[in-house]
């Protein structure tokens, strides 16, 4: 028989059969579909993660405190005090390779702004953090170097605080009170949304550097430096240059260990990507396991099949067909049955990644690589799983078969 004679029966014996050739296809659609959607997810959360971490700023470096010792114990990382302000002028004489240096002394506390009040984190930063971070000013001014110099009482308010503090107003100019410490809003940070780990952005409120070391009792020390490098590519040297100028201003001698630590942005991509794409990959596994499935099911049909259709295999190999026209008709069933799943999977899977996407409000990415692969995978599951009842119907015995009832 004629390959196009093969297809053609083989459709009309499907069609004959829709609701048991629409079950058995079930399997492949929901594996299908259930790959495609869940690494689109997993992509798009990969995504989600680079871009917030890119949106930190470019050529990120920071600088924290190393763990401290009591007693042989271990404190944690950024335990001890050894960042000062010291440290940001002499970087940023010293090292030739960065743009900019900024420390941030971090603490928390409740705002008041009238009748209005909102527990919040604060940071002490220098003039020059938004434009190492790449942040943005939505109202108002930041503070400037002056403002550092004279420690000046200001602040600039993330939109979350702005919008409790000052519900349906302009802040610019209003005056609120950090613990005993008055302060005016001088400006209004851009909108950034939450971080890669779900924490409100813009839950924020930024005073100078200076104001928070001399005016706030309890933070006496940079909790980190946040530094900008000058390209991408010098981001190792850059790391060097600083790793030595901190050791030669902290007067460590050689042999000791570095009593700060050094992380680059590139290094947070690669651990957060990492674990985005374990996380994909055994979402993808997990969905795999039904493809295989799907495929016992179409064997499991197609044996049913070949037994209900013996009399007619044995009248078409008495009547001269070969074991070979047998074996391939039942096969072209299985992967008909399969590769309609899989076109039928990928547009479910698309979808559904899509519509799972809006709910929990994260960009979906669908690979089209995964979706060749899906629907090539699918198709090796026909071929696989249709074999052994397309064999067994081409190795009937012709006079058995017309015999069979």
């Amino acid at each position: 028989m004629k390959w196009g004679n093969l297809i053609k029966v083989a459709f009309k014996s499907l069609i004959r059969n829709k609701m048991r050739s629409f079950l058995t296809m079930l399997g492949i659609i929901i594996g299908v579909g259930a790959v495609i959607a869940l690494v689109s997810i997993g992509n798009g959360a990969q995504v989600q993660i680079q871009q917030q971490i890119a949106s930190l700023g470019t050529n990120l470096l920071m600088v924290m405190p190393s763990s401290m010792r009591v007693g042989g114990i271990s404190q944690g990382a950024g335990t001890r005090t050894s960042i000062t302000l010291d440290d940001v002028e002499v970087l940023a004489k010293k090292a030739s390779l960065i743009q900019g240096v900024s420390p941030t002394i971090r603490g928390s506390g409740q705002v008041v702004a009238g009748a209005q009040n909102w527990s919040t984190s604060y940071e002490g930063v220098s003039h020059t953090y938004l434009t190492i971070r790449n942040w943005t000013l939505a109202q108002g001014t930041f503070f400037t170097e002056r403002d550092i110099k004279t420690r000046a009482k200001v602040a600039v308010l993330g939109k979350t605080v702005a919008d409790e503090l000052f519900p349906g107003q302009n802040p610019i100019g209003a005056k609120i009170r950090v613990g005993n410490i008055p302060m005016k809003v001088i400006g209004v940070l851009s909108e950034r949304g939450q971080s890669a780990n779900g924490s409100d952005q813009d839950d924020t409120m930024l005073i100078p550097s200076t104001t928070a070391y001399y005016r706030f009792g309890r933070l006496r020390h940079p909790m980190s430096l946040t530094i900008s490098v000058i390209s991408e590519d010098q981001m190792e040297a850059a790391e060097e240059q600083i790793r030595q100028i901190l050791r030669q201003e902290h007067d460590l001698e050689s042999g000791q260990d570095d009593d700060f630590v050094i992380r680059s942005q590139t290094d947070i991509v690669e651990t957060a990507t990492s674990v985005t794409g374990m996380l994909t990959l055994l979402l993808g596994s997990i969905a795999g396991v039904s493809l295989v499935v799907g495929g016992i099911g179409i064997m499991n049909i197609m044996l049913v099949s070949v037994t209900e259709r013996t009399r007619e295999i044995g009248i078409r190999l008495a009547i001269g067909a070969r074991g070979s026209d047998v074996l391939t008709q039942f096969l072209i069933e299985a992967v008909i049955l399969s590769l309609f799943g899989g076109i039928i999977g990928i547009a479910s899977g698309i979808g559904s990644g899509y519509g799972i996407g809006r709910l929990i409000n994260m960009p979906i990415s669908v690979d089209p690589l995964i979706i060749v692969v899906a629907f090539l995978f699918s198709g090796a599951v026909g071929v696989f799983f249709g074999f052994y009842p397309a064999r067994k119907a081409a190795a009937l015995d012709p006079i058995v078969a017309l015999r069979y009832e």
